[in-house]
């Protein structure tokens, strides 16, 4: 089982990586593999709305975004980490959140219609950390919605939603011993249901199997 972690901050020790590295640690320690990506580390262009992937369901942009699609395309769930900035995710996150457009799939005709390559597959899932400098959820803005929600509509289930408050220095949430937890759960909890999918994937599959022996 392979679980990415990717961190939409510039800061490699900043909060936003601290609660990500929580959260793969305990996936890992659940059995998982596990790679943490900063976006940052990559030259990603905004999506440009040309169309080009309609056909290919690739994207014809030739950056670095070239070399995730294959990282999330192997692992079985990702964790999207973002600071808040203006009430949203960072502009890193936007636009790799913006270049997965190529993995939906609209009906010619009726664009309300569409699939996700990931549905298609089977569906996968997800959880999402967001960091905030203020105290109050209101702060926090659209930044858990701006993750949770695309990752929905790209055919995730996204299982958890770690909301940090009150952290703006670097090294601050590693003093933050419940957001530390909620973060080390929402990694334990998406390789179990994970788990839980496969081992179900399993019986339910053998069951079919029984089930048309014994009426054949």
């Amino acid at each position: 089982m392979k679980i990415l972690g990717i961190a939409g901050s510039k800061r490699r020790k900043g909060n936003t990586a601290i609660l990500l590295k929580e959260a793969l640690q305990a996936a890992q320690n659940e059995g998982a593999k596990t790679e943490l990506v900063f976006l940052d580390d990559y030259a990603i262009t905004g999506c440009r709305g040309c169309e080009g992937c309609r056909e290919s369901y690739k994207c014809v942009i030739n950056d670095d975004m070239q070399k995730l699609y294959p990282l999330l395309l192997k692992s079985d769930g990702i964790i999207l980490g973002s600071p808040t900035y203006f009430y949203n995710i960072s502009a890193d996150m936007k636009a790799f959140i913006d270049r997965c457009y190529c993995f939906e799939v609209f009906d010619e005709e009726d664009r309300s219609c569409w699939v996700s390559i990931n549905e298609a597959l089977g569906g996968k899932y997800a959880a999402v950390i967001a960091v905030c400098e203020q105290q109050s959820e209101k702060d926090m803005g659209f930044t858990p919605e701006a993750m949770s929600l695309s990752l929905q509509a790209l055919g995730y289930r996204v299982i958890e939603q770690v909301k940090a408050f009150n952290l703006f220095k670097a090294g601050a949430a590693l003093k933050d011993y419940d957001a530390l937890r909620r973060a080390g759960e929402a990694g334990k909890k998406l390789v179990k249901t994970i788990r839980l999918r496969k081992e179900l994937e399993g019986k339910i599959r053998l069951s079919y199997i029984q089930g048309m022996g014994e009426n054949s």
